[in-house]
C-alpha cells in the first residue's frame, strides 16, 4: 500500500462520476475508489485507487501490487489520473472567459485518461457516430466477450486477440461491417509491429496525426480523442464533436448549434488549455 498526496485542487468524486458513465468501470462511491487494470511490462495487475483527501488537499491510497512494481505502478497511475498537472493554473486561466461558470461549477475536475492508449483507440472507433449509451453498451459487449476479468476489473483484449477475429465475430455483437473491419485491421497493424502504439507518447501531435490518418476508419475526430484521452495532450478541441456543439448551444443560449466559424473564434481565449475546455463542456451535459 502507498499513500500519495498530490497538489490540489483535484475533485476525485467528480472523476468517479464521469468514470461511472462507462459500465466497465468498477467504482465504489461510498469508499471513493476505483479498480484500475494495469499492464506493467508483461504483468497484468489490478490496483485500487482510494481517495482519502479533499478537493483542496487531495491524497490517494493505492493498493493491489507487490513492492517490486511500486515505482512503475505509481508512475502509470500518475499518468492516467494526471496527478502532476496543475489544475489551479487551468482554473485561473478560464476565469476571464465565457466558460468561467463551468469551471466554477466543476472546480477541480482533472483530465483522466483511458487506462491504455490501445483501449482508447478501440473505444474511439466503436463510439464513432453512435449515441453515448449504445456506444458504451457495444464497448462492454466487446470487452466482456474478448477481454477478460481479473480481481473484479475488466481488461480489454490484446491487439493480437482482436487481430485473430473475423468480421462475423463482431457482427454478432451488433458491430457494423465497416466498424468491425476498422478495429480488426488496426489491431493487425499493431500485432504485426507496423504500428507501435507505445511510441505515440513521444511524438508530436502533427506526427501522430500523419501516422494514424492513413488507416481506414481513423479520421481527425478519432485522432483528436486519442490525443486527448489516450495521451493526455492539453490543447485539443474537437470542433466536429456533437457533444461539444450541444454544450455550447446550451451554455450560450443559441437557437442552433454554433457554426465552425463561431467555435474557431472562441479558441484563442482558451488556449493553451483547449482540452480542459472540451472536458468541462462535455461535463456540462453529461
Amino acid at each position: 500500500m502507498h499513500i500519495l498526496p498530490v497538489a490540489g485542487p483535484y475533485n476525485f468524486d467528480l472523476v468517479l462520476s464521469r468514470l461511472a458513465l462507462d459500465p466497465l468501470q468498477q467504482i465504489d462511491f461510498q469508499e471513493r475508489s476505483v479498480k484500475v487494470p494495469l499492464v506493467i511490462g508483461q504483468k497484468q495487475m489490478v490496483t485500487t485507487v482510494v481517495a482519502i483527501g479533499t478537493t483542496e488537499k487531495p491524497a490517494f491510497q493505492i493498493e493491489g501490487y507487490t513492492d517490486e512494481f511500486e515505482e512503475s505502478v505509481i508512475r502509470e497511475l500518475t499518468r492516467i489520473f494526471q496527478w502532476e498537472s496543475s489544475l489551479i493554473e487551468v482554473h485561473e486561466h478560464f476565469q476571464h472567459t465565457q466558460l468561467h461558470e463551468l469551471f466554477n461549477s466543476h472546480f477541480g475536475t482533472p483530465l483522466v485518461l483511458d487506462f491504455h492508449p490501445y483501449n482508447c483507440l478501440v473505444k474511439c472507433i466503436i463510439h464513432q457516430q453512435l449515441n453515448l449509451k449504445f456506444a458504451h453498451i457495444l464497448t462492454e459487449r466487446f470487452v466482456k466477450t474478448y477481454g477478460f476479468e481479473k480481481d473484479g476489473a475488466w481488461f480489454y483484449p490484446e491487439p493480437e486477440r482482436v487481430a485473430s477475429l473475423t468480421v462475423a465475430n463482431l457482427r454478432e455483437l451488433q458491430f457494423s461491417t465497416r466498424k468491425a473491419e476498422y478495429i480488426i485491421d488496426i489491431s493487425k497493424e499493431i500485432a504485426l509491429g507496423r504500428l507501435n502504439i507505445e511510441s505515440l507518447h513521444d511524438k508530436t501531435e502533427e506526427e501522430i496525426m500523419k501516422e494514424l490518418i492513413v488507416y481506414r476508419g481513423i479520421g481527425q475526430w478519432t485522432i483528436q480523442n486519442v490525443l486527448l484521452f489516450g495521451l493526455g495532450r492539453k490543447n485539443l478541441f474537437p470542433i466536429a464533436d456533437i457533444g461539444i456543439q450541444n454544450a455550447l448551444k446550451k451554455l450560450l443560449g443559441l437557437k442552433a448549434k454554433p457554426t465552425k466559424e463561431q467555435m474557431e473564434a472562441m479558441i484563442p481565449a482558451w488556449e493553451p488549455y483547449l482540452s480542459y475546455a472540451s472536458l468541462y463542456l462535455w461535463r456540462s451535459i453529461e
